[in-house]
């Protein structure tokens, strides 16, 4: 590899040039032996910003005229958010479950922590530090750990919860 001084000379030619307006590529080309890096780092070292406009660049480019707004058409689609595979069985199960309706839990079906198992709602209802606390009890949907009343309730879209402001945050 060749190690280039910059001779005066040289740099008088690179300054010409720079000066009228060449790229650093064709100033390499001009100059031989010379990458265009090391023309672009040599005219940062001698400070050379200032350099005449060619006429192409010099005069302001037009523009073309705004096209006229045109209406977007929107299609409407079916909404899919959330567990999409949880509303395949809201559809089937259609009908609100009799059994737990409105937080309402026959006795009968009542359950504590230690009788429950995968086929009942594992629902809590009430607060965990009051005897009269207890889990829904009712059929739970399969592969789910609720009912399909109280999986309403735990498996809403996000949309849904962002339009509904709940009962007991004060706004």
């Amino acid at each position: 590899m060749t190690v280039l001084t910059w001779s005066d000379d040289r740099v008088e030619q690179l300054k010409k040039l720079w000066e009228a307006g060449l790229s650093a590529s064709q100033i390499a080309a001009e100059l031989g032996n010379v990458t265009r890096n090391a023309v672009i780092g040599k005219v940062h070292r001698l400070g050379l910003s200032g350099r005449a406009k060619s006429p192409a660049t010099a005069a302001p480019r037009q523009r073309k005229p705004a096209r006229p707004a045109q209406p977007m058409m929107r299609v409407t689609r079916p909404v899919a958010r959330g567990n999409t595979a949880l509303a395949q069985v809201f559809e089937v199960e259609a009908e609100p479950d009799p059994v737990a309706f409105d937080n309402v839990v026959p006795m009968n079906q009542r359950l504590s922590l230690l009788e429950l198992n995968e086929a009942t709602c594992h629902w809590p209802v009430g607060d965990p530090s009051s005897p009269d606390f207890f889990f829904c009890g009712g059929k739970a949907l399969a592969g789910l750990p609720y009912c399909a009343q109280h999986s309403r309730v735990a498996y809403q879209p996000a949309a849904d919860r962002r339009r509904q402001p709940s009962k007991s945050s004060p706004r």
